[in-house]
């Protein structure tokens, strides 16, 4: 078996909302400059040990991100 590894954007303090599921429309937080950017809903919620991550596809175009994102970098 090979193991997969992913990037993973986001800080470690989860910012207080709902809980988020899939099709829910969601800014994401821009890592250089701390922006928030527009056009993006969750894909997939990927749970395990630790934090959920999100896979967050692109309105735009369909096209999935490639890097899972924590809850504090989407909202």
């Amino acid at each position: 078996m090979t193991a997969v590894m992913e990037r993973v954007v986001g800080g470690a303090a989860p910012v207080s909302q709902g809980p988020l599921s899939a099709g829910d429309p969601v800014q994401v937080q821009n890592r250089f400059d701390g922006s928030w950017c527009s056009g993006f809903e969750v894909a997939e919620i990927l749970s395990g040990v630790g934090r959920r991550r999100y896979r967050v596809r692109r309105l735009s175009d369909g096209a999935i991100l490639p890097v899972l994102f924590v809850e504090d970098a989407l909202r």
